[in-house]
Parts: C-alpha cells; sequence; structure tokens
C-alpha cells in the first residue's frame, strides 16, 4: 500500500513558510533547523522538501539527488555544530521514527541531529 502524505502536518507548513522556524541550513531539497523543544543543547530536525512520509518512504522514492543532498546536510551540520568526531567533538545522535510503534509524531521524513551532552542508552532491553 503506498504512502498517503498528509499536506497539512507541521512541516509541510513549515516548508511553506506558514511557520515560521530557526533554520540552521536549506539547499535546494533540504531544509534544517532548530527544534522548538530541544532533548539537548544541539537538537536538530534535518528535513526533505519533498512529500515523504517516512525514511522507507524517502529511501524508496526520492531522487539519488534528494537521497544524497539530505546525506550531505547531516554530515555538514554534524561538523558546523562541531558534534562530529573527527572535527573535534564528543559525538552526536541520530533518531527518525516511523509509525505507531517507532512513536512517529509528524507524518513527514524527518531527522533528529542530537548532540551537545553524553545522551545515555537510547532504548532500554526488553
Amino acid at each position: 500500500m503506498p504512502y498517503e502524505y498528509d499536506d497539512q502536518n507541521i512541516f509541510a507548513k513549515i516548508l511553506r513558510c506558514e511557520i515560521p522556524n530557526d533554520t540552521v541550513m536549506e539547499t535546494d531539497f533540504t531544509l534544517a533547523f532548530r527544534d522548538i523543544t530541544p532533548a539537548a543543547p544541539e537538537h536538530i530536525l534535518v528535513i526533505p522538501k519533498g512529500s515523504y512520509v517516512n525514511y522507507d518512504h524517502f529511501a524508496t522514492d526520492a531522487t539519488d539527488a534528494e537521497i544524497l543532498d539530505f546525506t550531505r546536510v547531516v554530515g555538514a551540520i554534524t561538523h558546523t555544530i562541531k558534534a562530529a568526531p573527527n572535527g573535534g567533538g564528543n559525538g552526536y545522535r541520530l533518531i527518525t521514527n516511523a509509525g505507531h510503534d517507532g512513536v512517529q509524531d509528524v507524518p513527514h521524513m524527518h531527522m533528529h541531529i542530537i548532540a551537545g551532552r553524553r545522551l545515555g542508552r537510547m532504548i532500554q532491553p526488553a
């Protein structure tokens, strides 16, 4: 069953400039902005400008140019915020959620870049 994109989600509204954001980086295919409720000193959301619901939708249906651009933006931001270990940073976490069990709140593919403090274990053992 193909994904159905809800063009009224908050990220779609941000992309249409109906809701302001604190932009960190923008390209032809990708927008990155600061999370309004950060989980760490650095908490940036990276979204493709295309209408993708989650990561598997993006990975399957996005163009090679969109995927490459998104990946390069994520890498550039980890260096910009000085979190990349090869740039002297202490590391970062990338999170993308999908569907009910993944606790996806916004039905637009997005990746969280979280850094700036020790984050602890992501998931407790079952």
